[in-house]
């Protein structure tokens, strides 16, 4: 049987593929990509070292896809190795040499010219090593070991199996995002944090320098509008930056200012470039006293997508900035103005691009421990029962390591994306998945990031904490929540929909089709359904309260059936005046 595969497959360079910048927030001018064909090879865990390597992979996609080159299971007893040689330039001539990892799943061991450069737990956060000391100008030798026991272990990963089927996908085991070094000064900037004050017109700017003597360095911001700049000057570590007559950042209007940073110390200089937007997410009532979701100090009513970002030939990664590109760029296209980035950490250039094209992000945490079981997972929450996520053993999160792992994990992932412009929502949990806590987690979050609002428990198992009433709802009706279930927060609907047909010639596998919600024959049927589900049940909700919208979902996912494009994204399964025409409804 024929594979299915996206129109980018063909342009993956089978030299360096995704070489683009990696991190659009702090971007320096020298770097060195090194993604590309390494030596693999799959040995027991226990057996050590591999005495000779099996092929080649394609780096950065995972050892389960097909644009890897190898499309095998890593199994949870097996390691997997990488190993490469790597040209380091005299531009690393008397600098630090960093060495990044975007994403690998889960737990790896790095070593340069076979000497340990650290180690890593996690599978979507990026992470780093300062390996000067390990390398030389010339040729170097990277090795990298990774472990995954995927579901038969309680770490975070989403949707990930051994053994797909349904909406548990295929297993993404080893690097899966771009990996990249960079020569940095002695004393340099190791990041930024940006917090925009738009009621202050007012940039608050947190610089944290990294090495010996940074204490007698000084920084110097400039910030640009339009190519003109509008501020110039000395900051502290910590500080304000006016922003006089700030325009505003809106999907309608995805104004981003441009800063760059330079750091002086002993003669010697580290410039970055970065940039932000002026925005302000926040909870508002309308004209009637209803509480809304607010942009920049007004109502905005939110129609998004649930986004999973999976592709037919490589999983998790996207096989080309292209490919992320049209997801977002199609969706707002359409009308949409809002992608819920579902059980899934992007690389940072995702979120550039929906920083740069206007579109709101709902950045879910990863979901981890075993799946519950079917009465807890939606039986219950159908009839409104609602279980104290207290219940430890219940929600599968028995051990209190688990918990702190989760804890560790979810704090770097709001670490690392916080700068991003578009998010505006974060989502700690899911349909009860690993669940636990999460009234405390949702506030905790509330007081780390006051910037942005919070679903602490979508769907399902309520504990009526911030920031909203989520409701989840497939094949049953639509229904207003009573006021004792909403608590006087704003109500979302936060996933509903997925309406499903299948389009032959664009199907992961051939007779083996997923459908647990409502599904139609033909384009004709799906858009006629999906109007009508948005006129008769949605359009009048929002005078009643509802306050945004997500409908299941962006495109198929392997034999999941409900995505508005297929799987490879080369079929329109929802007429397109239909999409837009919906979308023009969706309004306050």
């Amino acid at each position: 049987m024929e594979k299915i595969r996206t129109e980018w497959y063909d342009k993956v360079s089978r030299e360096c593929p995704l070489s683009e910048y990696p991190r659009p927030q702090l971007e320096r001018k020298n770097w060195t990509c090194l993604n590309g064909k390494y030596d693999y090879a799959v040995t027991k865990d226990a057996d050590g070292a591999p005495e000779k390597y099996e092929g080649e992979i394609l780096v950065p996609f995972a050892i389960e896809s097909e644009l890897s080159g190898v499309q095998r299971a890593l199994k949870p007893d097996e390691a997997l190795w990488y190993r490469r040689k790597f040209t380091l330039g005299e531009e690393y001539e008397g600098k630090r040499a960093l060495l990044h990892f975007t994403s690998v799943d889960y737990k790896c061991d790095v070593l340069v010219n076979g000497k340990s450069a650290g180690s890593h737990i996690g599978g979507y956060n990026p992470f780093s090593f300062d390996v000067t000391d390990l390398v030389e100008i010339g040729e170097n030798e990277l090795t990298v070991k990774v472990t995954d026991p995927t579901d038969k272990g309680p770490q975070q990963r989403g949707k990930q199996t051994l053994r797909p089927m349904g909406f548990w996908y295929t297993a993404t085991s080893g690097i899966w995002q771009t990996v990249w070094a960079e020569p940095v000064e002695p004393v340099h900037i190791g990041s930024v944090k940006l917090t925009p004050d738009i009621d202050s017109s007012l940039l608050h700017v947190e610089v944290n320098t990294v090495g010996s003597g940074k204490e007698n360095a000084e920084i110097t911001a400039e910030v640009l509008e339009d190519g003109k700049t509008v501020f110039s000057g000395k900051i502290a570590e910590k500080d304000d930056i006016k922003i006089e007559n700030a325009r505003l950042w809106s999907p309608e209007e995805p104004f981003l200012y441009t800063l760059r940073l330079t750091l002086e110390c002993g003669g010697k200089k580290d410039e970055v470039s970065s940039y932000f937007g002026m925005r302000k997410f926040s909870i508002v009532k309308d004209d009637k006293g209803i509480l809304r979701l607010g942009l920049n100090n007004k109502p905005y009513f939110q129609r998004g997508l649930l986004d999973q970002g999976y592709w037919p030939e490589s999983g998790l990664t996207a096989p080309t900035d292209e490919a992320m590109i049209f997801d977002i760029s199609e969706m707002k296209r359409l009308g949409f103005n809002m992608l819920r980035k579902h059980i899934k950490e992007e690389p940072a250039r995702w979120y550039y691009h929906c920083d740069r094209l206007g579109m709101l992000v709902w950045q879910d945490m990863i979901s981890g421990g075993k799946a519950l079981n079917p009465i807890l997972a939606g039986g219950l929450p159908n009839i409104n029962v609602h279980v104290k996520d207290s219940h430890y053993k219940a929600f599968n999160r028995g051990k209190p390591e688990w918990r702190e792992e989760y804890r560790e994990q979810l704090f770097e992932m709001i670490d690392n994306l916080y700068n991003s412009v578009s998010i505006c929502v974060w989502v700690p949990f899911n349909e009860g998945w690993g669940q636990f806590d999460a009234k405390e987690i949702g506030e905790s979050i509330k007081a780390y990031d006051p910037s942005r609002l919070v679903d602490h428990a979508s769907g399902w198992h309520d504990q009526g904490g911030p920031d909203f009433k989520s409701i989840h709802k497939y094949v049953f009706r639509v229904n207003p929540p009573t006021k004792r279930r909403v608590k006087g927060r704003p109500i979302v609907l936060s996933e509903f929909g997925g309406y499903q047909n299948s389009v032959q010639g664009h199907l992961w596998r051939e007779g083996k089709t997923f459908g647990l919600y409502l599904k139609y024959p033909d384009k004709e049927s799906l858009s006629e359904h999906y109007e009508s589900l948005h006129a008769n049940q949605i359009k009048p909700f929002i005078a009643k309260g509802l306050s945004a919208t997500v409908y299941t979902q962006v495109s198929d996912v392997e034999c999941e059936l409900n995505g508005i494009f297929t799987y490879d994204r080369k079929e329109l399964k929802i007429k397109e005046d239909t999409l837009k025409r919906v979308n023009e409804m969706l309004t306050l």
